[in-house]
């Protein structure tokens, strides 16, 4: 065979192939899938946004910082923990419930009641007792307006 009666390489099925699949898997799948998200479960497709006096503040998905003395704050990035981790185990918020009362004046046993509301289990036996920083916060907020007049920190 010379090298003129070669045939040609054919590139347009492959060309054809990924161009529909690139459509298909890049494009109308993942907008499906958000369409679903969105009628079926908004708040979890939307970021799971918590709102304080109807603006959204924060994620109750990822980590908020708080510094003050007067927040249950997260745990730090180099506490075993990536630092986005929104949630705390029960024990170690209850640890901070001394440091709260003592820069807020709140009293201990509301202090402990008020993470008490916002204990989330585990499935069945597995896992720890968990409570999620920003909500507890959101709360300390809204319950205690005279304390918290001033958000920051």
């Amino acid at each position: 065979m010379t090298r003129l009666n070669k045939p040609k390489p054919n590139y347009k099925p492959v060309v054809g192939i990924a161009l529909v699949s690139l459509l298909l898997c890049g494009l109308l799948f993942p907008l499906l899938i958000t369409g679903i998200a969105q009628l079926f479960f908004p708040s979890q497709a939307n970021g799971e946004m918590l709102k304080l006096d109807g603006s959204p503040v924060g994620s109750a998905l990822i980590a908020q910082q708080f510094t003050s003395p007067r927040f249950l704050q997260p745990r730090p990035a180099n506490a075993s923990a990536s630092g986005v981790d929104p949630d705390v185990p029960l024990q170690d918020a209850l640890a901070q419930v001394p440091r709260i009362h003592n820069a807020t004046g709140i009293p201990s046993g509301e202090l402990t009641a008020l993470i008490g509301r916002h204990v989330e289990g585990t499935f069945w036996v597995f896992g720890s007792p968990y409570v999620n920083v920003l909500k507890v916060n959101l709360d300390l907020i809204s319950s205690y307006p005279r304390v918290y007049n001033s958000t920051a920190g």
